[in-house]
């Protein structure tokens, strides 16, 4: 089928009822493109039904309407890749259907009731009512991609293209494909399908033909293995693509064709060698991320999705956990791309509720259509090697926690035996409840999905000797822990840790706070952001993340970091997916003489610390140290040293140095040059700096922005947990002496100047341009 792009000039309003008549005078709506999110436009507010786990966002009901001429086509479609939630459509005032869940894909027939003649209006009402409905920041909205698909009556079917690679050697590879062909005409019709791939290079390396026929108003499959030689196999180090198109054939007339990309690749799971990729061991240094995109909310912008896998990647991630639910298809396009393995995850509920509102509600009558989008949408992406199933269920204990996951895991695998199938499975709770009534459960699941429950890793082992374990979630203050569990036991295959993005929502779930103080789940207000997160908000390494480099041996010089000074007879304390509030900064003005806590990262055997030339001491760095070597240092301006030994011999060393006064802002973007299509972003770091460009960590600088050319302000940001600004104001405080701007083309050419200012500093300017 034909795909165009169908985001482009909606209209937009909050509140109202039987908005989707065609007469329906919509012009005083606001006009927007999708994604679009309106919580995030919105003042957070302490009273809102959200709540702390909604991140206190404004959610309620939206409208949007589109106005478009009919296409030619026989056949005309809308898919609409991720609406939150509860949605209705209507097309010239007549229901075409609705869909409850916020992550799902579906698509809606809108032949019955177009007019070819004149305009037709689709309406779309959102419900995202004030109340409780989710455990994190969900947004609210169409805030992912919509498409319209036109064909004629006989046409590939949606996602009726699919492509596996059952054998593969460096000598050849089998490629298995599959074409779902459907015939909307009132006659039988013979036709022949074909099929071409391409190598990475464009090239085309190998081709089959079948004959099928289809009965009127039926569909039929066709299916061809082609071999390939010679395969470049696809990897995190290596993420080659090819693309398979299909073609009908009617005599000599193409009917229809369609096109996926895939990747050759082999995997397996086995408790003596862990997880294969390609015939070898692989640990997947994993991390769990929600959907959301920092300071633009749910907005699932293309550029957003790609720049989380580039982060990821760069903090020497090589998979990621989707949670708790199916990621948008450019997060999934990124992931083939870049080099990133996937468990792709169905739902965070099944039938037994955990908030009032949430998908339980709909689990019995939507199950099975949620589950086949994901599966049947996602199965060719190459870096999608788990499923899972579902997130630390409340029935996971109880008799008919089996029964619904082996009906979804059999499902599962009607669709895609190709991969296994897992969930994310807790502690249990509650009198008469032990871990081992959830055996059953995992009876029904190939991978034994634990989340923080590495003290029954060998006992589980010893129980249940041919299952694969697969830590599908952990928290950053034991992961020393889970990763030596990781590397020391062969059926531990990887450990994802909660989170390797911060996300917005679920606020403070990972803090400090003082011993005597409420220790509450979740904080109140003025909290946003759940402050887990390896990388923050804005795209910055925070210091677990440093910690985890160490773990995962990719990290040359030490790490520094330095705790703000303690109240005298306070003691500091941490959440279950807290980190110490450290910075890798030696700049505290107003602490001089006051006893600061410094922690080194580093894999050796010791490490001394200077001041200023003299030195502090040495701590030793054994195994039972973790890495991390504590000392405590009265505050001195000047320069802090670390230097690491191994036998006594000098092997990397660190320094941070106090800076001097602010005096001028630095932009930094991460592309001086972006797309002219609004599908592209541009980052632009925003730091104070002192007179020799040192950072100024202590910096709270407001900061005000202005835009001239082709593009529009998207985001200023922060990565404060605390941040109740609104990220679409051009007026923005920084947090630590760094900001952040994002920055969106409008579909034309030219030259885009950001310009940032603050009291008593020059002005910065930062040059895009759109091509």
């Amino acid at each position: 089928m034909k795909r165009t792009s169908f985001d482009i000039d909606w209209r937009f309003t909050l509140g109202g009822e039987s908005q989707y008549t065609r007469e329906h005078d919509d012009t005083p709506w606001r006009r927007v493109d999708l994604p679009h999110d309106w919580s995030i436009e919105l003042p957070r507010r302490p009273d809102a039904p959200s709540g702390a786990r909604g991140g206190f966002a404004q959610d309620g009901v939206g409208w949007y309407r589109k106005r478009f001429i009919a296409p030619p086509e026989e056949c005309v479609y809308v898919e609409f890749e991720g609406i939150y939630r509860d949605a209705e459509i209507w097309l010239n005032g007549r229901a075409l259907g609705m869909h409850p869940y916020g992550y799902t894909t579906f698509l809606l027939d809108l032949t019955p009731y177009l007019d070819p003649s004149g305009e037709n209006v689709l309406a779309v009402r959102v419900d995202n009512a004030a109340h409780e409905h989710t455990r994190w920041y969900s947004g609210s909205g169409i805030y992912r991609h919509v498409w319209l698909l036109t064909a004629g009556p006989v046409h590939v079917a949606h996602w009726g293209l699919s492509v596996t690679t059952p054998e593969v050697s460096d000598q050849a590879a089998a490629i298995a494909a599959q074409t779902t062909v459907v015939n909307h005409g009132d006659a039988d019709r013979a036709l022949t399908v074909c099929w071409n791939v391409f190598d990475p290079d464009g090239r085309r390396v190998a081709d089959a033909v079948a004959e099928l026929g289809v009965q009127a108003s039926a569909s039929a499959d066709a299916r061809q293995t082609l071999t390939l030689p010679a395969p470049q196999r696809w990897s995190p180090d290596t993420p080659h693509l090819y693309r398979l198109e299909t073609e009908i054939y009617d005599g000599g007339e193409c009917l229809d064709r369609e096109a996926t990309a895939f990747g050759i690749r082999t995997i397996a799971y086995t408790v003596d060698r862990g997880f294969l990729l390609n015939g070898q061991p692989l640990n997947m240094q994993g991390g769990c991320v929600h959907h959301d995109c920092g300071p633009l909310g749910a907005a699932a912008i293309d550029r957003a999705e790609e720049r989380k896998v580039e982060l990821l990647k760069a903090s020497g991630y090589n998979a990621v956990r989707c949670a708790h639910n199916p990621p948008s298809p450019a997060f999934l396009d990124a992931c083939d791309r870049l080099g990133m393995l996937v468990m792709d995850e169905a739902f965070d509920v099944w039938r037994a509720e955990k908030i009032p509102y949430d998908y339980h509600r709909h689990f019995d009558r939507w199950w099975r259509d949620d589950l086949d989008s994901m599966l049947l949408r996602d199965r060719n992406h190459p870096s999608v090697v788990v499923w899972s199933i579902g997130n630390e269920l409340v029935e996971r204990a109880r008799p008919e926690g089996a029964v619904i996951a082996r009906m979804l895991a059999d499902r599962v695998r009607e669709i895609d035996p190709t991969r296994p199938v897992t969930a994310g499975i807790c502690t249990v709770w509650g009198e008469g409840t032990s871990w081992r009534d959830t055996d059953d459960l995992f009876a029904a699941l190939d991978l034994r999905g634990y989340n923080y429950r590495d003290e029954v890793y060998r006992e589980d082992h010893e129980r249940f000797l041919d299952k694969v374990i697969i830590a599908s979630e952990t928290s950053p203050t034991r992961q020393y822990d889970y990763w030596k569990a990781v590397e020391e036991l062969p059926y531990v295959i990887g450990d994802f840790v909660w989170t390797a993005l911060d996300y917005l929502g679920e606020v403070g779930v990972g803090r400090e706070y003082f011993e005597g103080e409420r220790a509450d789940f979740l904080p109140d207000w003025p909290w946003t952001v759940a402050n887990c997160g390896d990388i923050d908000l804005c795209g910055g390494k925070r210091p677990q993340s440093y910690y985890r480099d160490v773990l995962w041996h990719r990290r040359d010089i030490p790490y520094i970091g330095v705790h703000a000074p303690v109240p005298e007879g306070r003691k500091v304390l941490l959440t279950g997916w807290g980190w110490s509030d450290v910075q890798a900064s030696w700049t505290w003005p107003g602490c001089e003489g006051q006893e600061l806590s410094v922690e080194v990262y580093f894999d050796c055997d010791e490490v001394e610390l200077l001041l200023n030339g003299e030195s502090l001491g040495v701590a030793p760095v054994p195994a039972e140290a973790r890495y991390i070597a504590g000392f405590t240092v009265p505050y001195r301006p000047g320069e802090l040293k670390a230097i690491a030994r191994k036998g006594g011999v000098p092997v990397a060393e660190c320094t941070l140095v106090t800076a001097g006064p602010a005096c001028r802002l630095r932009l930094t973007p991460d592309h001086d040059a972006i797309r002219a299509d609004r599908n592209d972003l541009a980052y632009i770091d925003v730091e104070v700096c002192d007179g020799e460009g040192r950072p100024v960590p202590t910096s709270d600088a407001l900061l005000n922005v202005t835009l001239t050319g082709p593009g529009r302000i998207a985001a200023v940001a922060n990565a404060n947990p605390r941040n109740t600004d609104l990220y679409s104001a051009r007026t923005h405080p920084i947090w630590r002496g760094r900001g952040l701007v994002i920055v969106q083309p409008i579909g034309q050419e030219g030259r885009i100047d950001l310009c940032v200012t603050t009291d008593g500093f020059p002005p910065a300017v930062a040059t895009i341009h759109a091509r």
